[in-house]
């Protein structure tokens, strides 16, 4: 089953008393349709300690008029303990092991709603008899939402020590990367439970193939307002300058509305390329309108050859002219090259403007649009120019990837496949099941770019100018790089994400022949970047003609060059990759003459 993400629009007003018994009726009145269509399967609730799962669950079983069980009561139950006492007496492997096998019971014994404690999807064997017996849904809470909650109670054993919002954090750290393998998602906010019920609901429906009835047209139209947008929320956290990543299909008709809420009264420049323009320019500006945001646009040519001083003093020269203030905003609307230069331009016209991301490639709503790092290219080398800069926003709609050419979308999900290599195996083995569903589109193409931008959020949050962890999102980044150059930047034989995709084949070649890697994880890479149809070989780029010595010389001008020391992302396996320092020079030699030899 895809995964599907819900959350409501933050901007949707709370209903009154009478809209919430109308909303609560709309929703019973599908639950026999979608018990016919759940058959014999439970549904089990995951998610952190404090994410509402045994609310949630009970009411949910009360509308569906199922069983409800509560997999930490039943194990309390049968040892006449609390889960504290157990701890403590026993230790957590103890409780682990006992609670996978009292959820393997619950799941063989009838069709019921079942609320787990929050590791117990941790564990592998737990998540694949869920993914047999069940449909999983995640209650996702953000870290406030959870602190604020857990802070109620006492009976929380890992957060029973000197820093409990340290350990809820690397909590959530460890745990959100998996949760997120659920097949549906579900945002649990403070507020009334039957609209989180209403959410679940809704998501169940569309991922059993029911199509709503009464209750879906019932929460809009009464209320005069369009229909809320299914999205994702990310929040990439730097204290003062947090941000937020918004994830879903057809949210450029909302920019307008979120810009002015803001920056209200900022006018917006758009920087876009002539084919984003074509494509999607005009809803774009005519939210910007419907908010009353005065805005210009320059649309530049596509391609990397953009990325350029010429491009860089472009921009700067529009947004001048155009008499935009520092507390204006421009508008990075296009793909990676676009949002890099746009970005840049932000960075250094009158000494530094807001900007924002609005991501029309895969690879660049995965990726580049994310963390700030922005610049242009030189004959020297690839983002050699630049600065750090963050957005204020980034809005990634996953409705603009239609218009993409197969090529690039292909191109872009490279990178997705990155953050599973990194440090991500169960991600990984994800995609390696899922990659046609991500292509095709919906659910399982927003879980994938929201899982990503999830990762990087992340590591950027704890490593913002990458002194240490960052480094690791560079994975196959010093092969690809050194193959762009040599290709002189030339699209129609190489782009960024094919050249990532050979990257992250070599870097796992090259880990394995210094004896770091599984040749069984080497395999597996590569055959998965087989499967989706991406190059994994030096020799499939078209007409590459460079010897070892010429490869080096451009890895030497990477930007991840210490002291004269080139520096790679090397793996130990599948999701355990690290920094590899003072590689030395002929055993790269040794290995680029092997693979440029290899036909």
């Amino acid at each position: 089953m895809s995964p599907y993400i819900s959350e409501p629009n933050p901007a949707t007003p709370t209903f009154s008393g009478a809209s919430e018994a109308k909303l609560s009726a709309g929703v019973e009145a599908e639950a026999a349709r979608l018990v016919a269509a759940l058959g014999s399967r439970s549904i089990v609730l995951v998610g952190m300690m404090g994410a509402g799962k045994t609310s949630v669950g009970r009411r949910l079983a009360q509308k569906l008029g199922l069983e409800f069980v509560d997999a930490d009561a039943e194990i309390e139950a049968a040892h006449r303990m609390t889960i504290p006492e157990i701890f403590a007496a026993h230790g957590e492997p103890y409780f682990r092991d006992g609670e996978r096998r009292v959820i393997a019971r619950l799941l063989a014994h009838g069709r019921k709603v079942l609320a787990t404690g929050g590791g117990a999807f941790m564990n592998e064997e737990t998540r694949a008899r869920i993914a047999e017996r069940a449909v999983s849904v995640w209650l996702k809470a953000d870290f406030d939402v959870l602190l604020r909650r857990v802070r109620k109670r006492s009976n929380r054993p890992l957060l029973a020590n000197a820093d409990p919002e340290a350990t809820l954090k690397r909590l959530i750290d460890d745990r959100y990367p998996v949760y997120a393998l659920a097949d549906i998602t579900i945002v649990s906010r403070d507020g009334p439970h039957e609209l989180v019920i209403a959410d679940l609901l809704a998501a169940l429906g569309k991922a059993l193939g029911v199509e709503p009835q009464g209750s879906q047209a019932m929460i809009h139209d009464d209320e005069r307002r369009p229909p809320v947008a299914v999205h994702e929320r990310v929040r990439v956290e730097l204290r003062e300058r947090t941000y937020e990543i918004l994830v879903g299909a057809d949210l450029l008709a909302s920019v307008g509305e979120r810009l002015a809420a803001l920056r209200p009264g900022a006018a917006c420049m758009i920087v876009t390329d002539t084919n984003v323009a074509e494509h999607h320019l005009a809803p774009l500006q005519a939210s910007l309108e419907r908010a009353g945001l005065r805005h210009a646009c320059l649309s530049l040519a596509p391609g990397e050859a953009t990325k350029s001083m010429q491009g860089f003093a472009d921009v700067c020269d529009a947004i001048l002219a155009a008499r935009l203030e520092r507390s204006d905003l421009v508008v990075a609307f296009g793909g990676g090259v676009i949002g890099d230069l746009a970005g840049f331009a932000a960075a250094s016209t009158r000494r530094g403007m807001d900007f924002v991301q609005i991501p029309t490639s895969l690879l660049a709503q995965v990726d580049s649009s994310v963390g700030g790092k922005t610049g242009i290219n030189s004959r020297h080398g690839k983002n050699l120019i630049g600065a750090f800069h963050q957005p204020i926003l980034v809005v990634a709609d996953s409705a603009c990837l239609d218009s993409l050419p197969a090529r690039e979308f292909r191109a872009g999900y490279a990178e997705i496949v990155k953050y599973g290599l990194i440090n991500d195996a169960a991600f990984f083995a994800w995609l390696e099941r899922s990659w046609s569903e991500i292509f095709a589109g919906g659910a399982a193409r927003v879980q994938a770019i929201r899982h990503s931008c999830g990762a990087k959020a992340a590591v950027v949050a704890r490593d913002e100018r990458e002194t240490g962890e960052r480094a690791l999102l560079n994975l196959g980044h010093t092969f690809a790089h050194a193959f762009e150059r040599l290709t002189g930047y030339d699209g129609s034989r190489l782009v960024h994400g094919e050249a990532v995709a050979i990257g992250l084949a070599c870097a796992f070649r090259f880990s394995h022949s210094l004896g770091l890697c599984p040749a069984a994880d080497r395999a597996r890479v590569e055959a998965h970047l087989d499967a989706v149809l991406l190059p994994s070989r030096i020799t499939q780029i078209p007409g590459f003609a460079a010897d070892p010595q010429q490869v080096l010389s451009a890895m030497y001008q990477d930007k991840k060059v210490s002291r004269g020391h080139l520096t790679f992302i090397l793996a130990h396996g599948i999701g355990r990759s690290f920094v590899a320092k003072d590689i030395p020079s002929d055993a790269v030699g040794d290995f680029l003459q092997a693979e440029i030899e290899r036909s």
